[in-house]
């Protein structure tokens, strides 16, 4: 074999393995930059038929958004809309609802990702707000008073127009710290 070609062969192969190097290095960079972005204090818990997944985002100076999303484990069923009187219509449904209490104060409605539609329900006749079958993701500002222990009330029920109603969760306890500079969920 000719000398300079082996050389010329060896270094393409050296700037090759060089570059596809610096090539995952910076992928690994940009990965790890957007999963710090990404890592939002979140916890979740599933019960009566519902995962709800909660998050806080966007923590400055002792304010932020606390999310919920809300997903239905079974194919078919709906939530109920946040506009729904706590006691349902005509006692018929719950409210997707989420509180906070101790330092932390909301700064806002909660509010909805999707549009309630109205569903009429055998017995009732006024029809009942809900949201389209499968998941929903609630928002609401936040903010501390002060740093310390507080405490997100999540409330929900889910229906299905073939498979009936699941038992409604009220005021089910999240706990979550607050200071400052950050907000992390705890558990108690």
């Amino acid at each position: 074999m000719n000398v300079s070609l082996h050389i010329r062969h060896s270094r393409t192969a050296r700037v090759t393995a060089a570059l596809l190097s610096s090539a995952a290095l910076a992928a690994c960079g940009s990965q790890h930059a957007e999963g710090a972005r990404d890592s939002a204090p979140t916890t979740s818990f599933t019960e009566q038929g519902v995962t709800v997944t909660l998050s806080v985002s966007d923590w400055h100076a002792s304010k932020g958004t606390l999310t919920a999303v809300f997903t239905p484990e079974r194919k078919g069923f709906h939530l109920y809309s946040t506009d729904l009187p706590a006691d349902g219509v005509e006692g018929v449904g719950r409210p997707t609802a989420m509180a906070v209490s101790g330092p932390l104060k909301a700064e806002g409605r909660l509010a909805a990702s999707a549009e309630p539609r109205s569903i009429t329900v055998p017995g009732v006749e006024t029809p009942v707000p809900v949201y389209p079958d499968g998941p929903v993701t609630t928002t609401l500002p936040v903010r501390a008073d002060g740093n310390g222990d507080a405490t997100v009330l999540i409330g929900y029920a889910s229906c299905s127009t073939q498979d009936g109603c699941t038992i409604p969760v009220s005021d089910r306890p999240v706990h979550l710290h607050v200071t400052g500079d950050r907000a992390t969920f705890s558990p108690h």
